[in-house]
């Protein structure tokens, strides 16, 4: 039997989003920890907007993800993004662990990341951003309600 200290390792993530506004806790959808800690286990990780398309069939409706790449995942979690004037990119954000800890990658979004007041990338330029404990993230423009603090457990 597996001793107790070796299941909380497996269980408990490594890093998590807090999400630290109305409309990020809102838009966290599944998989997640509650209604606004997002659980961060293996890296890359990968984060974008939640994007359906529905097909009526035989009078039902089917909602499907579309795929970049098909068969692969394009984020390891989907956010919902209802505002008139979209934040989010379906490919937003990426968080990778490097030897000097952690790097937010903007993978080439529309509005670009906000992290401490820095914005990264914008104008699918993509950009980076050494990542430290605490950080506040803000997926999308200045004006984006979409905040995350960035928290470390190791």
């Amino acid at each position: 039997m597996e001793d107790k200290q070796a299941l909380l390792s497996r269980v408990t993530p490594v890093a998590v989003l807090k999400a630290i506004t109305p409309e990020s806790k809102n838009a966290i959808s599944g998989n997640c920890l509650g209604n606004e800690v997002i659980g961060i286990w293996n890296f890359p990780f990968r984060m974008g907007r939640e994007s359906r398309v529905e097909h009526v069939d035989g009078g039902m409706v089917h909602s499907e993800r579309v795929k970049i790449n098909p068969g692969k995942p394009n984020n390891d979690i989907y956010l919902i993004d209802n505002r008139q004037y979209l934040e989010i990119s379906r490919q937003h954000i990426k968080i990778e662990k490097v030897d000097s800890g952690y790097l937010l990658v903007d993978r080439g979004s529309a509005l670009g990341t906000i992290v401490n007041n820095q914005k990264i990338g914008s104008e699918d330029t993509g950009g980076s951003f050494e990542l430290k404990d605490g950080n506040i993230i803000k997926i999308g423009s200045e004006n984006s309600p979409y905040e995350f603090m960035f928290i470390t457990f190791d």
